[in-house]
């Protein structure tokens, strides 16, 4: 597999449990690109607490009705042990580590793609294809089930980009399957195919 199970689901426990979710217009999202998957969680680490005592295994919960839920569900184990259990499955199926990174107003894992380091297995098509960085971002735009029209993509991509850009870029990515239209018209919306 492209990436590991137990690490994909240990970082995106930790993005759902850990996330603030007091930040207006932030949730916690999964962006899928070519060369990685990006998890991005609303919130920075507790004031005092470092990257440094995470990956020593050091815990500081939240939200505690929401990890309750999680480990009465089973889907979180120990407080304190994902970043152990992220390393053993990454040396274990010899995956690439993640790498944390905490941006203004959330932290973000970035999964390299185990193919990209490996040189492995033959890719699928949609993952194989390459994706400029102003497609990736374009893509980074949506979350799973959202749709907006080419307006207001302009507004939220807040760079000078020319419309007739952002549509060729649109129909290359509808081409590649990875955007669909919904409607026709000035309505007309895109969404994650």
């Amino acid at each position: 597999p492209e990436y590991s199970s137990v690490v994909v689901r240990e970082v995106l426990t930790n993005a759902l449990v850990h996330a603030d979710y007091a930040i207006k217009d932030m949730q916690p999202r999964v962006m899928i690109f070519s060369d990685r998957m990006e998890i991005e969680s609303p919130g920075m680490f507790p004031l005092g607490y470092t990257l440094e005592e995470f990956m020593a295994g050091m815990s500081r919960v939240r939200n505690k009705v929401i990890s309750r839920v999680f480990r009465e569900l089973h889907m979180m184990e120990a407080w304190g042990t994902g970043y152990k259990r992220i390393s053993a499955a990454c040396n274990q199926g010899r995956y690439p580590m993640p790498t944390w990174t905490e941006l203004s107003s959330a932290i973000k894992v970035s999964l390299p793609s185990h193919f990209e380091v490996s040189g492995g297995m033959e890719r699928s098509p949609v993952i194989k294809s390459t994706l400029t960085s102003r497609q990736e971002e374009i893509v980074a735009l949506f979350n799973e089930g959202e749709s907006m029209t080419t307006k207001e993509m302009f507004v939220r991509l807040e760079k000078n980009i020319s419309e007739r850009t952002l549509r060729a870029d649109l129909a290359e990515l509808k081409a590649k399957g990875i955007m669909k239209m919904v409607g026709s018209g000035p309505n007309t919306e895109w969404r994650l195919a």
